[in-house]
């Protein structure tokens, strides 16, 4: 079963406190979870204006949806704002996202940010050509003169694919800290307990799976490496 984190957000105050139009976005979204399926986990509500792009309840919904494996989704997507920022913090997060009025967004999205990524990635190397022209044609003498044997005998392509896998690991620990403080604080010392509450929660370990007492006394381990508590 597919599961959701859904936000909602209104623009004033006052609707936030009267509910105006919260209540219609909630009913589209659980509309589309009955149709598909779908189980709602968490559900949050920001009051804000659509130009504002500080919004701490989004920035909770990614990060809720981060952890848990699930899909971001929203009655409309007016309900987000149209800013770049949305769109980086969306990339940056790693969750997935969808509309319920426009399914289809979360694709489109993608491919905007592709073609973005896409034209940045050939103004880039048309200026870096650009350069290495002009640099040839003053006579400086271009590239490594020790080949990429050096380095590979050296050994760097594989530090650096073990540095981006630890990087990896303690964005992961970082993330998760907050959540693993929290079930502490409701009172789980053991380790067995706090793998059963972060079960509960629908928290995942980094590789998709179900948390044992072995994988929080890593975790608790890599919290403690990267200096978040």
């Amino acid at each position: 079963m597919c599961r959701v984190v859904a936000y909602y957000r209104v623009s004033t105050a006052e609707q936030g406190r009267s509910g105006l139009g919260l209540e219609a976005q909630r009913q589209s979204v659980l509309a589309l979870c009955q149709s598909r399926g779908w189980e709602v986990i968490a559900e949050h509500t920001e009051v804000e204006s659509g130009r504002v792009d500080d919004r701490p309840q989004l920035t909770t919904a990614l990060h809720r949806a981060k952890v848990t494996g699930s899909t971001l989704l929203v009655a409309k997507l007016d309900r987000l704002s149209r800013s770049v920022a949305f769109l980086s913090a969306l990339q940056d997060s790693g969750a997935k996202f969808i509309a319920a009025d426009m399914p289809e967004a979360n694709e489109l999205t993608v491919h905007i940010m592709a073609a973005v990524a896409q034209a940045e990635r050939q103004a880039i190397s048309r200026r870096t050509k650009e350069a290495l022209r002009a640099a040839k044609a003053a006579g400086r003498k271009l590239g490594n003169p020790n080949g990429a044997d050096a380095l590979t005998r050296a050994g760097k392509g594989n530090l650096a694919a073990i540095a981006r896998v630890k990087a990896g690991a303690d964005d992961h620990a970082r993330d998760l800290a907050p959540i693993i403080a929290d079930i502490q604080a409701h009172g789980a010392a053991s380790l067995g307990a706090i793998a059963a509450e972060l079960n509960a929660r629908h928290i995942q370990t980094r590789r998709g799976g179900q948390w044992h007492p072995s994988s929080v006394r890593n975790i608790l381990a890599r919290i403690s490496s990267t200096g978040t508590v």
